[in-house]
């Protein structure tokens, strides 16, 4: 008898298993409090990637194609100085674009052949957008608004002459996938994955372009972006030329800031040309998908790249639109720039870890 009862116990446990692999963890348990700064996203099987009323969809959005999350918390808003700072206070870490280039490694990440820069050049510092450039006609050559200034990194984000006196609340800019990863791993955090980021910046608004609707004409009032002919002249309609104090603009449907327009977001995923296409031809929902195993963009292959969203205040229709949800754009893994931040998130697994 005891033996009965301890198959069918068994047995109601394999049962209970299986159904439960199917079921997408949507609410917050009871038990769980938010941690602060943040918001409970949940769980959803959604569709991931362009919409088809998106007249702007690129075709690394495509083919759209369906995937289940379970919930997750997410940051408000972005990190900003002030919480870079405490990072940086108690570990005294040096971002990437704090310490010396050696050629000798950094020549691995070019095209073979690619002369050596002058000494100069060769000097710590960041990508910083040049807002002096006039009259560009020809968007395929982004080096014509981008310039590499030495000394830039994320306490002089214009470079050495600048700073962030009086900018706490300013998302922290000048930052590397790996900077970000080592942030995260203080705090006890990890970066998004692709598609959790998608289905926080969707919130409750299902199939939506925009994290505020499909109405692209509220625009300016929704997120911090560039107007007017980019990278010639910022009409500046939304207040802003360059950054914004994070919560400058409503929340989405959560209660997420600046999800969209400001900075650039890190995910954990690799950027994979390939990858949608993998999951399409599954046919089958993908449960928490982690991303690509492998890096893969043939317009870089010498770099390693991974994905980041949310576009920022230089994106406009007229050139990436990245401030659509299922926009999307490799970023070099040692690479950092002036509008490129990211936000964290924390599981439950995490949660009862810690």
């Amino acid at each position: 008898m005891k033996i009965n009862k301890w198959i069918f116990g068994a047995l109601l446990a394999v049962i209970f298993a299986c159904n439960n692999k199917e079921q997408v963890v949507k609410e917050q348990p009871e038990n769980i409090a938010t941690p602060p700064n943040m918001v409970w996203v949940s769980g959803n099987t959604f569709t991931q990637g362009a919409k088809e009323n998106d007249r702007l969809a690129l075709e690394h959005e495509k083919p759209a194609h369906s995937v289940a999350v379970d919930g997750f918390f997410m940051d408000i808003t972005e990190v900003t100085n002030a919480s870079f700072k405490k990072f940086v206070d108690e570990t005294h870490y040096v971002t990437t674009a704090e310490r010396p280039i050696i050629w000798e490694e950094f020549k691995k990440s070019l095209p073979p052949g690619t002369p050596k820069p002058a000494d100069s050049i060769l000097q710590p510092g960041s990508l910083v957008f040049n807002d002096e450039v006039k009259n560009v006609t020809d968007y395929t050559d982004f080096r014509q608004w981008w310039k590499w200034q030495t000394g830039a990194n994320w306490r002089h984000p214009e470079g050495k002459n600048s700073n962030i006196i009086g900018k706490d609340n300013y998302p922290v800019v000048h930052i590397s996938y790996e900077d970000a990863q080592a942030y995260c791993k203080w705090a006890k955090r990890r970066l998004p994955t692709e598609a959790e980021w998608e289905l926080a910046a969707t919130g409750n608004l299902k199939n939506s372009v925009y994290t505020w609707g499909n109405d692209a004409s509220k625009m300016d009032q929704k997120a911090n972006t560039w107007q007017g002919d980019f990278p010639n002249y910022n009409a500046k309609s939304d207040g802003y030329s360059a950054l914004a104090v994070v919560k400058s603009f409503a929340p989405n449907s959560l209660g997420i800031y600046d999800i969209a327009g400001n900075v650039w977001e890190y995910t954990q995923d690799w950027y994979n040309v390939n990858y949608y296409q993998e999951l399409f031809s599954k046919g089958e929902t993908t449960r928490n998908p982690q991303g690509a195993t492998e890096a893969w963009n043939p317009a870089n292959q010498y770099e390693k790249e991974r994905i980041i969203k949310g576009g920022s205040f230089l994106c406009n229709e007229s050139y990436c639109s990245s401030f659509r949800i299922s926009a999307r754009m490799g970023m070099a893994e040692g690479s950092s720039s002036n509008h490129v931040g990211f936000r964290t998130v924390v599981d439950l697994k995490m949660l009862q870890k810690n």
